[in-house]
This record gives structure tokens, sequence and C-alpha cells, in this order.
């Protein structure tokens, strides 16, 4: 075990290291068709940038959550928003454009031959040929169309389109063409709403056109254009969660008069800068799937606050933060807040600060559990925040109001959830994440109360999982979510001492009977972390044999949420493919990509709000972080 402040003092002791040669800029070493295939990852190849709001991509028939599969063949449109690897039927897909001749409508079929992308840039050739490509920066979208041949185009923009249940929407255009929209939708599992504002603009040849749009003002714009070949029609599409007059001065902002391929260049840049903060010396194949999972853990959470600083909460009003500073939303926080957030800390902690001030701004404005009807963006669940605020103060990101934090912590306890097992560890891990903020800032007696409060989940533990029964291999036994009685066994990672005392020499053993029995699940989040307990325990070597099994070795996963397989799906947990996941798995907003990052940079934050890393070998060599030596 190794705490954070010691890495701190030995990079700062080392000081500016060069960093390692890359055949290639990292954006361009991102392949964002890792994990599109049906259900190994639930991933997009859509245009974005780093935390952005705008995912512009392509919608394709069949499609997993994210609204594309890799195995379609025929495309509807390209949305411009999309959940990052969630679960339920996804959320997103709105403002959807699509643009085919008028004697060849949608659905098109797709060349996948002439199908790329890079980081912050999609390409597909699909119909008579033509050609549509797309970028992104933070709030805004740009799709150009190439045109093969002379005729009549329809351009269709769509707002009752999308991966989740709709609830509303209008659009109306503008004098001077700029079709101006307000929709609602179901977040992710259609567990509340979010609504959100859209300005698209459409640019023939250089020239905005400025009136032709018609059709329902509760579905969908169209447009019928007499066109060339070689014409060039762009849609440059704003976002805003505070009103479509907004997302206009978004567009404007972000993209201004900037031509397609210099907003490609400098989201490509941003890309080169943010993954940067790790290099490392590794082979083509190494670099490549280590970018790519870099690339989707720095998608999340969302950046909202528009240039002027504008945003709406998670209680439908309007706010605004200081110039420089930034609100992000679109939370998944029961997944990620155990390997994504920690390595966000690790390698960007001013913007973890910024995370850090909209989650105290998130309890100020009354955080629940699940998304609420008053959205700004999708999101799925907050579980799990003051862990998240706790971890990131003991790492060094102070420049939040750990105060109000610690108020809104204590509020939040008598509202969680303590009745299945699982529920009980995980109210357990809240409350303690409350006694040990609480201790930090000095407040003792609600430091002594909920540590008493903590630790009441002990009875039930030494009852339920101190000796396993006949239901220990059951997904959803006793209500568990998601996982069973031997998974959740190992749960309470904030009380790892008294776990290995209670089960005493029994500890080791039954480790390693849990994966000599196949009862690890690498496909979801309850169990992630138990491979790392044997480095814990003090036998690095274990959790490294361990690891890289399941990183560089087809294995046999025998879960699936709702049960265990009638026959396991034996291959890599990790692969550089479109089935870049075990069948199954959801990156669930960065977070198993997460894990990869960690398993490659050999450490893992077992206890999310400890400053300690257990360490073993590093699947890779000379690794540096933000420039630093690790």
């Amino acid at each position: 075990m190794i705490r954070i402040g010691a890495i701190l003092l030995t990079m700062c002791a080392i000081g500016l290291a060069a960093p390692t040669a890359m055949a290639r800029e990292p954006g361009l070493l991102v392949d964002p068709f890792v994990g599109t295939l049906a259900d190994f990852g639930q991933l997009s190849p859509a245009a974005v940038a780093p935390f952005g709001m705008v995912q512009l991509g392509p919608d394709t028939v069949p499609a997993n959550h994210a609204g594309y599969d890799h195995a379609a063949t025929q495309l509807v449109g390209f949305s411009h928003t999309r959940g990052v690897g969630v679960g339920c039927g996804g959320a997103g897909g709105d403002v959807r454009i699509s643009l085919n001749y008028a004697d060849a409508p949608m659905p098109a079929m797709i060349d996948k031959a002439h199908e790329k992308a890079h980081a912050g840039y999609y390409t597909v050739i699909y119909g008579p040929a033509i050609r549509a490509e797309m970028t992104a920066t933070r709030g805004a979208g740009v799709v150009r169309f190439t045109l093969p041949k002379a005729g009549r185009v329809i351009v269709t923009v769509a707002f009752d389109q999308g991966y989740s249940k709709r609830l509303s929407s209008k659009w109306q255009a503008q004098r001077d063409g700029d079709l101006r929209a307000d929709f609602s939708a179901g977040t992710v599992c259609d567990v509340g709403a979010y609504n959100l504002h859209s300005a698209t603009r459409l640019v023939r040849n250089d020239r905005v056109v400025k009136s032709g749009w018609s059709g329902d003002p509760a579905k969908a714009a169209q447009l019928s254009l007499s066109v060339q070949s070689g014409d060039v029609i762009e849609l440059r599409t704003g976002l805003s969660s505070v009103d479509a007059a907004a997302a206009a001065s978004v567009r404007d902002s972000e993209l201004a008069d900037h031509p397609f391929d210099a907003i490609v260049a400098k989201t490509l840049a941003a890309w080169n800068r943010e993954l940067s903060r790790i290099t490392f010396d590794g082979s083509a194949e190494q670099q490549a799937l280590f970018y790519t999972s870099l690339f989707r853990v720095m998608q999340t959470p969302v950046a909202i606050a528009d240039p002027d600083g504008r945003f709406r909460g998670s209680d439908g009003l309007i706010a605004q933060v200081a110039p420089g500073d930034q609100h992000y939303t679109s939370w998944a926080l029961w997944d990620n807040y155990r390997t994504q957030m920690p390595l966000l800390a690790l390698v960007d902690p001013a913007r973890a600060g910024q995370i850090a001030r909209s989650l105290v701004r998130l309890y100020q404005t009354g955080k629940k559990r699940w998304a609420t009807p008053m959205e700004p963006f999708l999101t799925v669940r907050t579980e799990h925040a003051g862990i998240v605020l706790l971890d990131f103060r003991r790492k060094g990101i102070v420049d939040f109001d750990a105060q109000a934090a610690l108020a809104g912590m204590v509020a939040e306890s008598d509202t969680l959830a303590r009745n299945t097992p699982d529920e009980q560890i995980e109210a357990a891990y809240d409350d303690w994440a409350v006694a040990e903020l609480a201790s930090d800032l000095g407040e003792t007696a609600i430091a002594q109360r909920f540590r008493i409060k903590a630790l009441a989940y002990r009875p039930m533990w030494l009852s339920t999982f101190r000796e396993l029964g006949e239901d220990a291999d059951i997904v959803k036994a006793r209500g568990l979510y998601q996982g069973t009685l031997a998974q959740y066994r190992w749960a309470p990672v904030f009380d790892l001492p008294w776990l290995a005392k209670t089960l005493g020499p029994l500890f080791r053993s039954e480790l390693d009977r849990f994966f000599a029995d196949n009862l690890f699940n690498m496909t979801n989040q309850p169990d992630i972390h138990v491979p790392y307990l044997f480095a814990w325990a003090g036998d690095p070597a274990a959790t490294e044999r361990t690891v890289r099994r399941y990183i560089e070795q087809p294995v046999a996963h025998r879960y699936v949420n709702s049960g265990v397989r009638p026959e396991p799906w034996i291959g890599r947990s990790f692969a550089l493919a479109p089935q870049g996941f075990a069948d199954g798995m959801d990156d669930d907003a960065g977070t198993m990509s997460a894990w990869y990052i960690w398993a490659a940079l050999g450490m893992y934050p077992i206890t999310p709000g400890e400053p300690k890393f257990v360490r073993t070998t590093p699947m890779v060599k000379n690794i540096r972080i933000n420039g630093r030596s690790m």
C-alpha cells in the first residue's frame, strides 16, 4: 500500500521528465470504434471534445444503447447527444440530422470500408456515395456533407427522436434561417427527465440558407435543396441548458466562422493535450488500447456551463459560474466513483476541483439518488458523491467548500436506502465518508456519530456473508443489485481491516476460492476491486497474476446483470476491436476503461476516500503523469 502523498512527493523530487516519444499523436491513436459492437461496451464512434456535451455521431438500425452498432448496415441519421456506455436503453439521440436525395430516402446503406474515426472526428460514406463528416466542441457540433451528384436533397432535423422516452419538442425557424428548438426526454432508464435547447444553422457552399424549413413544429423540420455535384452542406448546431437563444450563442462562440477542418484540428489538439497527461513506453497495441480507454475516461461528467458561465441546475434554475470555472453534470457515480473519478483526481486535479464544486452545488440544490424531472442534461445516478468529495480532498484537491459538502452528506444520510444487504453496505460506506470528512474538518461530534452509524452494518454482514449458503452464486439473491452474495461479500472496502480480522485465515483461502470457482464478475462493478485484495493483504504477485489474466487472456465470463449464463462467454475482457469489452460489459461512463488504465499503471484505488493505492508491477514502462515519472 502506498499513500498518495508519498507519490506526489516522489514526483516533485524527480521533477519534470522528457515526454515519451510516440509514433503518432495520442488522439490519432484513439480508436472510437472499440466497444461499439452490440453489447460489448455500448459505446459510439461519435465525435466529441473532452468532457463535451455534444456527442455527434451515427444512428443505425439496429443499434446499441448509444444509437449505433458496428455490425449495422443501415444508417438513419446523425444525432448530437448520447450516454457513454450506460445501461437500460441509453439516453440521448437528440437533434437527429439526416440528408439524402429525394429519390433515396433514409435509412441508407453504409459503406463500411469508408467509415473512419479518431478523437473528435467521424466520417462515413452512405447511400449514393454521400460523404458525411462530423466534429464537435464542448457545446457545439458540425456535420459536413459532400454531395456526389446533382439532384434534389431533403435535409431533416428531428427533435422527437432519441433513445429514451420523448416527452416534448418544439422548433421554430428564425427569419435569418436559424432553426431553434426546445425539447425534453427521459434520462437513462427513463428515471427523471432532461430539458435541452438547440440552435442549428444550415450552410451551403459557405453561404447561410435563410429560408425553407417546414414540417410539424412538434416533430421534425425539413428543407429541400437543389444541388450540384461537389456541393458542400454543413449543419452547425449549438446546445445549451439555458434556452434556444443561448444555444445559438454557444454555437457562434465556440464555432464562430472557423472552417470545418480547423475545428477538427482544434478538437484533436485538445484531445492530444488531455491524453498526454499520461505517457509511457509500450507496443503499438498497448498505446492504442490505453489511449482509447483514456479517451473514454475523459468524456464524463459533462461540462454544461455556456461560454458566458450560465447553466441550469438539477433544480431547473439558471445559475452562473465564475469566469474560468465550469459546471458538470451527467453523473453515473454508482459506477465510476470506484475507478474513473479517482483517476481524474490523479491526472487532472484542476478539473477534479471543478467537479467537486459541481457536486457541492448539486447537494445545495436538492441532490437525489437518481435523476430529477428537471435535469439540464441526460444523467444516471448520484450515489457516493460524498465519497468522491472525501477522496478528492484527501488527495490535495481542496478548492471547494468542504463544510457545505459535509452538510449535504449529513442530510443525505437519512435518505439512503438500507433494505437489502448491498444497500446496507453502500450506505455504511457513505456514512464512513461523512465520519472521515467530519474528522478532517474538526467536527468531532459528527465524526463520532457517523462512525458508529457506519459500522452498524457489521451484524448484518456477519449473519449474511461470514458463511455463504446455497444462494451464494445467485444474481440478485436477497434483493441484491446486479450481483451475488459471493461478490458483495467483499464490498466493505472502507472496513477492510475488520473484514480480514473477522475471516482470519479464511480471508486468503476464500479469496483463492472466489477466483478458482470463477465467482468473480469482470463485467460489472460490485466486485471489480477484488483482484486487488491480494495486494492489499501483502501479496501483489497474486494480484498481478489475476489482473494480467483478465487483461491479456480469454477467460470464461459467467454473468450477465440478470443472472448466470447457461454457458460462459469466453474471450478477452478488453480488446482493441469493435468487440472491445467482454459480452455484456457496459463501459458505464468510463468505469471499466479506467479499470484498464489502473491495471496498466500497476496501481489501484482500492478504497476511494483514502489517499492510498495498492501497487503491483505496471504493464507498461516509463510511466509519466503530467510529465513526472511514476
